[in-house]
């Protein structure tokens, strides 16, 4: 059995917050101007710069992981919680200083915060030169244009139909082995803690055909994992006869209408060595049909996100969730029962919302207790202007209580880590190779089908390739072990 040195190697670990930042990579002329981002929040935003930078190359402009070096700053923004639009501002002010070294350069703020307060942004933040929203990436290259002629610029509408099928991503910091393919955008789920139907707009569902182009291109240059990404990617549903609009390749035969389970089959028949994982899923959304298709193939990865967000069925009513308590624990048994009792699950958690009791917050230990996820992203209630929550509801519960609530899970969610990634122990789990670890040139890191982050000495083993490891150790964040020789 290997031994670890674990000053070498640490933990890697899955990071669900909003300090979580992507930046853009060098690659620049020298003669066209440079532009610089930063993205906070979901992978639907690291998606959407991704989006953005293919806007802005073909408009003329290469990129820089130098902010100091940057003609053009954006700042991909998250609203999701207080904190994520505070560490927005403290990041401008930031980068105030060069501004006022670098007068021309220009300032432009994108995205949920951008949309959640529109041209408000430009009298609360002086530095911000343009706001643009989501749906409005289109027209970067034009309000670009009107702050170099002197003028501030905004565009927050919402669109009903953008989807941006026909624009080929700019892969950021990419490892060449996996990335995202975002297949909807909106949300359709008022759920009232919540700011993304307002700061995304409804639900609209791309084109399957760009979707499996996208796929295809990736697998042929070298990825081998593709990650399906919508706000709700269980409500992807798209009909020929509503989308009238030009097919990016007829040769593919697809049927008139399209629903998840269907897309997901799809894109897990271009190549068997083509991972598939998808994210995020509502609990109400997420079907047999799903679940059946996940268990049919084995590239689509054993691993479900599936936010519960309260264990308690009187809170998931205030939050207009549309589940019960009783409802989410029998959907975890279908997983359970469908795709296998290895299945990875994790999930979401709010402590402290409104009006919530310490009876109620026990009812969420209790669930945690019951299904023992294999991680989860936990918060404690932040009030966000214009939900219904802020509008029908007293936020009264003390941020001392609702601290203490979240350690408590936080606590919990550690011990149910180590004790699922401990069952994992003396198995041999199939391991996608994605880099070197974080903290180690002589080790290698991959994700096993359930999204368990596994770390094994390099040998002569190289990103993109398959292994099979033997797990010897573990802690809550990070299974160890070493590459079975065929």
């Amino acid at each position: 059995m290997i031994k670890y040195n674990w000053d070498t190697v640490k933990e890697e670990q899955n990071v669900g917050s909003c300090e979580t930042m992507q930046v853009t990579r060098e690659e620049a002329s020298g003669k066209e101007r440079k532009l610089y981002i930063e993205s906070y929040g979901c992978q639907m935003n690291f998606s959407d710069s991704e989006i953005v930078t293919s806007i802005m190359k073909k408009d003329g402009f290469g990129t820089t992981s130098q902010y100091e070096s940057a003609d053009v700053i954006f700042i991909n923004t998250c609203s999701i919680r207080e904190k994520a639009e505070q560490t927005i501002r403290k990041r401008l002010r930031q980068f105030n200083g060069i501004k006022k070294e670098k007068p021309e350069l220009m300032v432009g703020i994108l995205g949920c915060m951008a949309e959640r307060l529109k041209s408000k942004l430009l009298d609360e933040e002086k530095i911000v030169d343009l706001v643009v929203g989501p749906d409005a990436y289109r027209d970067l290259p034009s309000l670009v244009r009107k702050v170099d002629d002197g003028q501030k610029a905004v565009n927050t509408f919402l669109s009903r139909e953008e989807t941006y099928a026909d624009i080929s991503p700019v892969r950021l910091n990419s490892n060449g082995v996996t990335a995202f393919i975002s297949i909807m955008r909106g949300c359709d789920n008022m759920c009232s803690f919540c700011v993304v139907p307002y700061t995304r707009g409804r639900e609209r569902s791309r084109d399957p055909y760009s979707i499996l182009n996208e796929a295809r291109n990736l697998f042929a240059r070298g990825y081998r994992e593709v990650t399906l990404l919508g706000q709700n990617v269980d409500s992807y549903k798209w009909s020929e006869a509503e989308n009238n609009k030009s097919r990016l390749d007829r040769n593919l035969e697809i049927d008139s209408y399209v629903d998840f389970a269907q897309l997901l089959e799809m894109v897990a028949n271009i190549d068997p060595d083509l991972r598939v994982r998808f994210s995020t899923s509502h609990p109400k959304d997420i079907t047999d049909a799903v679940l059946i298709t996940m268990a049919g193939y084995e590239n689509i990865c054993k691993y479900i996100h599936l936010p519960a967000q309260s264990g308690n069925t009187r809170v998931l009513d205030l939050m207009n969730r549309t589940y019960t308590r009783e409802w989410y624990l029998d959907k975890i048994a279908s997983i359970r029962r469908i795709v296998g009792a290895d299945c990875g699950i994790s999930s979401d958690w709010i402590t402290g919302f409104c009006s919530e009791t310490e009876d109620e917050h026990k009812d969420t230990i209790s669930l945690m207790e019951s299904v023992k996820f294999d991680f989860s992203y936990m918060f404690a209630y932040s009030e966000r202007p214009g939900t219904p929550a802020s509008k029908k509801f007293k936020d009264d519960i003390p941020m001392e209580i609702k601290k203490q609530r979240l350690q408590e899970i936080i606590d919990l969610q550690s011990r149910h880590s180590m004790e699922r990634n401990s069952e994992d122990i003396n198995k041999v789990h199939k391991v996608l190779i994605e880099g070197y670890s974080k903290r180690s040139k002589e080790h290698l890191q991959g994700r096993t089908s359930t999204n368990k982050v596994v770390v094994f000495p390099a040998g002569d083993y190289h990103k993109g390739q398959y292994v099979h490891v033997k797990i010897n150790e573990c802690t809550s964040a990070t299974l160890l072990g070493e590459v079975m020789k065929a």
